[in-house]
């Protein structure tokens, strides 16, 4: 049930502002589905109608271990072969194994399962600690709550930086999360009300993007050693501060560069590198096209 509340949250309606998609959930035999929380959901499409889909998003199910029914695995490809998006979330990656889709490709599923999901399927290279896997036409997701860090990636790929910013804010999420599920494997503890300290920071510093930002001024500001600082940022996000904070002035400059007509100068000041030159580095190394190529792409026209 979590995973038909995540992909049909960050699919659905959120508001005039940001646009709608045609979501349907399917099945082989529609009708109702029982679920993990002994609330079933009632399917009203079978397979047929995935024939137009764009995306199709594998669900997990607790009969895993056993691969789909062959219409279901000929739909799957089927729906890969005339150039739909395939894409699984936790355990559901076991039906795109079973399809064949994932062979000679990475693919991540649910940490619990990433083993026996390599032993069953030798010629696929699972990766057990990524939160997804982006194989372009082929996108794996991990388990439990990484199904939103799969959907806003591909709303993020597909549709740009702006909305799914704008579709994560209206969820109450970050639109982008470092790390990977190692960090969730043991639950970090709180220790002496540092956990407030450290998000009140990191709500200055998105308001102070602009300015240098060195991991001893955050610290301070923490009132903690920059040596604690560091522990315990990592406890909290899976990451060091200084990768959050690049992730975090990028997503800025992709949104700047989507909705502003801001010069490429502009924005480099605005989310803090000193220069354009240096935001086109960091652009090209982590998004792979220079600013302007991406503006390109995903700018808003009249």
């Amino acid at each position: 049930m979590l995973a038909v509340g995540i992909v049909t949250e960050v699919f659905g309606a959120h508001g005039a502002a940001l646009p709608g998609f045609d979501l349907a959930l399917c099945a082989d035999r529609p009708g109702p589905v029982p679920t993990d929380c002994g609330v079933p959901v009632s399917i009203t499409h079978g397979l047929d109608r995935l024939a137009g889909a764009d995306l199709l998003i594998a669900l997990p199910g607790a009969e895993f271990r056993t691969p789909p029914g062959p219409a279901v695995l000929d739909a799957l490809r089927a729906a890969h072969g005339r150039g739909a998006v395939v894409a699984a979330h936790c355990v559901g990656t076991f039906a795109l194994a079973a399809a064949g889709l994932l062979d000679g490709r990475r693919a991540t599923t649910h940490w619990r399962f990433a083993e026996l999901l390599a032993d069953r399927h030798p010629e696929i290279t699972v990766e057990p600690d990524a939160l997804y896997i982006d194989e372009g036409s082929i996108v794996t997701g991990a388990g439990a709550a990484a199904g939103f860090d799969l959907c806003l990636h591909l709303l993020r790929r597909e549709h740009g930086a702006a909305l799914a910013n704008g579709v994560a804010r209206d969820m109450v999420l970050p639109s982008h999360r470092d790390g990977g599920q190692a960090q969730y494997l043991a639950a970090p503890v709180p220790e002496n009300g540092q956990d407030e300290q450290l998000a009140a920071v990191l709500g200055w510093v998105r308001e102070h993007l602009h300015e240098p930002l060195p991991v001893t001024e955050l610290a301070r500001r923490a009132m903690m050693s920059k040596r604690s600082f560091a522990r315990r940022f990592n406890a909290a996000t899976g990451t060091t501060p200084h990768a959050w904070l690049r992730t975090l002035r990028l997503s800025r400059a992709e949104e700047l560069l989507e909705t502003t007509d801001l010069p490429v100068e502009e924005i480099a000041r605005q989310v803090g590198y000193g220069s354009a030159a240096v935001l086109r580095e960091q652009f090209v190394r982590r998004r792979g096209v220079p600013p302007r190529a991406y503006r390109r792409a995903f700018a808003r026209t009249a």
